[in-house]
């Protein structure tokens, strides 16, 4: 989901106008990246991330930075326990990949492909593989969007962060919190 993701889009870009010299660029106000989550059995409730910044370089290594202090739940006390409990204050995750620039080179704007990728997310002091699909389309000759062609599902256990939805889930007074989280993403890159 991470590296991927952010490599395919900006590979997609620059091979489609033969610009394999340039960087490409995450535009924050078009990008989203969203995740789910399910309590008390069965209220579903779907929260995001703002201000999300990235690269894709001419050599098709991608990193995405996701600010963890601007997580957007809709409850201003739900956003500080996330910040304190499950972030313990770290300021950013970062999602990294790298991609082969030739095999994107034939997407031209208005067209779209499925891609296969995998991906690294650093999160918390940990690396958390992720493996993907992603639909991409190249919207112009100077940008490209890609999201997930299905949810990525990642687990609590796996991001290390059980014992603060633990604590999450008392102060709330819930009697559940699943433990596996549905992740949607929404690049725009452009040239």
């Amino acid at each position: 989901m991470t590296r991927t993701l952010l490599s395919a889009a900006i590979a997609l870009c620059l091979t489609a106008t033969g610009a394999l010299a340039q960087d490409w660029t995450l535009n924050p106000d078009t990008s989203r990246l969203a995740f789910g989550s399910v309590k008390n059995h069965n209220i579903g409730e779907v929260h995001t991330f703002e201000g999300l910044s990235g690269t894709v370089s001419s050599d098709g290594n991608v990193v995405v930075e996701i600010p963890l202090t601007s997580v957007a739940t809709n409850i201003d006390i739900r956003n500080e326990r996330l910040r304190e409990h499950v972030f313990a204050g770290a300021p950013t995750a970062t999602l990294t990949g790298a991609i082969d620039m030739a095999e994107l080179k034939s997407l031209r704007p208005g067209k779209s492909d499925i891609i296969e990728m995998d991906a690294v997310l650093s999160f918390l002091g940990q690396d958390v593989d992720v493996f993907t699909e992603l639909f991409v389309v190249r919207t112009s000759a100077h940008s490209v969007m890609v999201t997930t062609n299905d949810m990525v599902m990642l687990t609590t256990e796996d991001l290390g962060i059980d014992a603060g939805i633990d604590i999450l889930q008392q102060l709330a007074n819930l009697e559940d919190i699943t433990r596996v989280t549905p992740v949607t993403i929404r690049f725009v890159f452009e040239r």
